[in-house]
């Protein structure tokens, strides 16, 4: 398999692994976090990110730009019993795909990296399946339930922290997996600020998904920026001006209210400060 023809595979593959994640992430916050159902969703999302970070680190040390866009994740939201349903068929589709890519290609590594997603995938599914059996007759014909705790005006502010704390982690990942040779800047350092700000990220999300509201997880514009120096300041103008966001929002009148929430956004402004030293010193 030539190396364009390879990419556009791997490329294809990254964007189904990010729609898993983003499904996952979403019907897991809708769950709970603090529930058995929430918690085995989000554990598996979280292996997804692996997925999708053995992919990325393998186009960028091919010099590719990694496609940061979901694909569609297909499923029946009808209730919980159909939506698990669809997990299961999903993954189980996934087994014979990787396998088969598997056997296009010659470099080991890709090879083994595509034959351990296909055979975690299978896994994935059983789990799933597990998960479905285990759901008691209420649940299985429910769907994730509400508490309408925010006013809709309030949850449309914490939105934009979502959508623009998801795209941050998008930026870093791909930045991370692009300038992951780079002799001065580790990728792994990036890769840091993302996994913290995935934190941050569930800590905006939650209460949006407690509303009975799916989280805005939408992907805008990614800077593909080639050279490092670019791309970190404009990764450091992102940050000061999340930082800005959530200052203003830690101050809302509705959010002091709450004081889990405030003392979350104090953590979020902390570390966000911490970013952005740590980025204007590079």
């Amino acid at each position: 398999m030539d190396q364009q023809k390879l990419i556009e595979m791997l490329n294809k593959d990254i964007t189904d692994e990010h729609a898993a994640i983003i499904r996952y992430l979403v019907h897991g916050y809708l769950e709970g976090e603090d529930t058995p159902i929430g918690a085995s969703l989000l554990s598996r999302s979280r292996e997804e990110m692996w997925h999708m970070h053995w992919l990325g680190m393998i186009l960028g040390k091919m010099g590719a730009e990694p496609n940061m866009t979901p694909a569609p994740y297909p499923f029946d939201p009808t209730n919980r019993t159909s939506i698990l349903k669809s997990y299961v068929k999903y993954e189980e589709n996934l087994i014979p795909h990787y396998y088969d890519e598997a056997d296009k290609v010659d470099d080991p590594h890709i090879k083994r990296v595509l034959q351990r997603e296909a055979w975690e995938s299978e896994i994935h599914a059983k789990k799933f399946q597990k998960l479905l059996n285990k759901l008691t007759p209420e649940q299985a014909a429910g769907l994730p339930g509400e508490e309408n705790e925010f006013p809709l005006e309030f949850i449309e502010k914490i939105q934009n922290t979502v959508e623009s704390k998801y795209n941050e982690i998008l930026q870093h990942l791909r930045n991370a997996w692009v300038f992951q040779q780079e002799k001065n800047i580790c990728g792994w350092k990036l890769m840091d600020f993302s996994m913290t700000q995935m934190k941050q990220l569930a800590h905006a999300a939650e209460p949006v998904a407690e509303n009975g509201i799916i989280p805005r997880l939408k992907t805008s514009r990614i800077d593909q920026s080639t050279s490092i120096g670019i791309a970190l300041k404009k990764a450091l103008e992102n940050l000061r001006a999340s930082r800005q966001r959530h200052l203003t929002l830690r101050d809302d009148r509705e959010t002091q209210k709450h004081p889990g929430m405030v003392t979350n956004l104090d953590m979020t402004i902390k570390q966000e400060k911490y970013e952005a030293d740590e980025i204007q010193e590079w």
